[in-house]
């Protein structure tokens, strides 16, 4: 694994843990479908989460934040929906696309952003 690799693999880690800690059931990572992957796949309450997760250094071209534009929410979506005809359709609380940015600096902690909704 190379670098980027490993910075978005830690990214992922320090998310699910965020979405846990926040009672959401994380179901699946890196799930992968023709039409692309979703990083978490995860329910809150009865609602089915799809989340993006984006990790940056510090001083990086864009903050993660800033990384679901219309085109990547739009396959979000389908993929939310490929994940959902594979699984069984809608729970009753709907589906939600959710962000979680990382934002890692130089020295000290990590900073985690969840912005649930973004989509």
């Amino acid at each position: 694994m190379n670098a980027r690799g490993a910075l978005g693999r830690y990214g992922e880690n320090l998310a699910a843990r965020r979405l846990t800690e926040a009672g959401i059931v994380i179901l699946e990572r890196n799930w992968r479908c023709r039409a692309g992957e979703i990083d978490v796949v995860a329910l809150d309450a009865d609602a089915l989460v799809v989340c993006e997760v984006k990790t940056r250094r510090t001083g990086a071209y864009e903050h993660p934040m800033a990384a679901v534009t219309p085109v990547k929410a739009e396959r979000l979506r389908r993929l939310a929906e490929c994940w959902l005809e594979r699984h069984g359709g809608p729970p009753p609380g709907g589906v939600r696309i959710d962000l979680v940015g990382v934002v890692v600096p130089d020295r000290g902690a990590p900073v985690v952003e969840h912005v649930k909704g973004v989509a």
